[in-house]
């Protein structure tokens, strides 16, 4: 799928989904832009098949999942942005006149692909969606939307007197090594999937890397 043009080699309902989505997160903050929604799309391409998943239904979900974002950084945390996304998902489908299943599923998908929610994924497009998205947390990629939120959020670059358990999200603690520690290391023992799995030990490896190496760095002990 091709950035220039997104809506390549992708059905009309899916391409229609993505154009909605792009609308949505015009306004969102780049962590959580319109590139990752591709990345995440690109990767349910890869992992959905071996899994046997519906690809409308799981491409559907990975163009709508985060459409809720702007209204979660917006609030700083306050608003859940998968539970509201699928809120604004549902006008969506409305218009692309899915099977009920389908849409149940779609809508599924966004309200359990969120790492910190309370809504378990129970379909395999929920669990590969899960994943996807997770991977994209991870790894390279996952490194630097982390410090890029923590800018986007005022935080600083690290601060390592804090007790992590005392930090507030949304804050100036709430720091890439942060997010590291509290989420992103626990991210490859949640896979759900084989391939997810497979992809998220290189990419937990490397992660783990950079992190020894950056407090080393930060500590002036390298």
């Amino acid at each position: 799928m091709s950035k220039n043009n997104p809506g390549n080699r992708l059905p009309p309902k899916v391409r229609a989904a993505l154009d909605a989505a792009k609308g949505f997160l015009a306004a969102g903050r780049a962590s959580h832009d319109f590139d990752h929604t591709l990345r995440v799309m690109e990767l349910c391409r890869r992992v959905g098949p071996p899994e046997g998943a519906d690809m409308e239904v799981l491409l559907i979900a990975a163009a709508l999942h985060d459409i809720g974002r702007p209204a979660q950084d917006e609030s700083r945390g306050k608003i859940c942005h998968a539970a509201h996304g699928a809120v604004l998902a549902g006008e969506v489908l409305d218009r692309l006149c899915l099977p009920r299943g389908k849409r149940q599923n779609v809508l599924h998908c966004i309200r359990a692909h969120r790492f910190r929610g309370d809504c378990p994924p129970e379909t395999v497009e929920a669990k590969v969606l899960f994943d996807c998205d997770k991977l994209d947390s991870i790894g390279a990629i996952g490194v630097a939307r982390t410090f890029q939120f923590a800018g986007e959020v005022g935080a600083r670059l690290h601060n390592r007197q804090q007790d992590l358990s005392q930090t507030r999200a949304y804050s100036e603690e709430d720091t890439g090594y942060r997010e590291y520690r509290l989420k992103l290391s626990m991210v490859a023992g949640r896979m759900m999937t084989e391939e997810g799995r497979r992809l998220a030990k290189k990419r937990h490896a490397f992660m783990e890397a950079f992190f020894e190496r950056f407090l080393a760095e930060h500590e002036a002990r390298d």
